[in-house]
């Protein structure tokens, strides 16, 4: 048996509600979380010269997998994962519109023992019509995959269930969405984790301490998973 940690945070680029770009609470917060895997969205740095990924990896005592949608303020910006196991092989799919900020979707497999935990990370486009492409790219790359565990997580942008909550409900089971953002005050859920097989979830919640909800505007959310 296999139990793991993981977590799903977009750090708003190291800038709190405050304004502030201080890379000092997202480590705070991510030595909080103490996963064993986090996506990370909006990785980013208001500081060309701050080694943001050292950063991170010190702090959360993990490996950084970045693939970056484009630059600013100088910086790498977009998605990366942290995770504490074996990496075996990951990949970037582009999910850009042309037109809209480009997007993309990180594809792993992660080395967990006696198999390998395929792990998909994105941060979906605001609009809906965005947003169903995207989905559909997605639904795709994992309907290609050999069967075994699936980790699908991110900040998907439904601020109502709509498509991407109700295709990926259908497929890996309703998932629990505790409400992430915004971060003072949440009401909304963002950020979503699902799992296969559905059983092996055996928590989600949303982390809520002190420094989350000042760190950036969305909380992390987390989950056990047992395979």
């Amino acid at each position: 048996m296999t139990r793991l940690r993981v977590a799903t945070w977009n750090m708003h680029g190291g800038v709190g509600i405050d304004g502030r770009f201080s890379p000092e609470r997202i480590a705070r917060v991510l030595a909080e979380l103490d996963a064993d895997i986090i996506a990370v969205q909006e990785y980013g740095s208001r500081d060309a010269d701050f080694d943001m990924r050292m950063h991170l990896e010190t702090a959360s005592r993990a490996t950084v997998t970045l693939m970056p949608t484009f630059q600013k303020y100088g910086c790498d910006f977009g998605n990366a994962v942290l995770t504490r196991l074996p990496v075996l092989n990951a990949c970037c799919h582009a999910l850009g519109l042309d037109g809209r900020e480009p997007r993309n979707a990180i594809e792993m497999d992660l080395d967990i023992g006696d198999s390998s935990l395929c792990v998909v990370s994105t941060h979906l486009g605001l609009r809906r019509k965005e947003r169903c492409r995207q989905i559909e790219h997605i639904d795709q790359l994992i309907d290609e995959r050999k069967p075994g565990p699936i980790l699908l997580l991110g900040d998907f942008n439904e601020w109502l269930a709509g498509r991407a909550t109700r295709r990926f409900d259908r497929r890996f089971g309703m998932s629990t969405a505790p409400a992430t953002f915004p971060a003072p005050l949440p009401m909304i859920a963002l950020d979503r984790i699902w799992v296969w097989p559905p059983q092996a979830c055996i928590e989600i919640r949303a982390h809520r301490s002190a420094t989350a909800r000042v760190a950036s505007d969305h909380l992390p959310l987390m989950a056990t998973l047992e395979f």
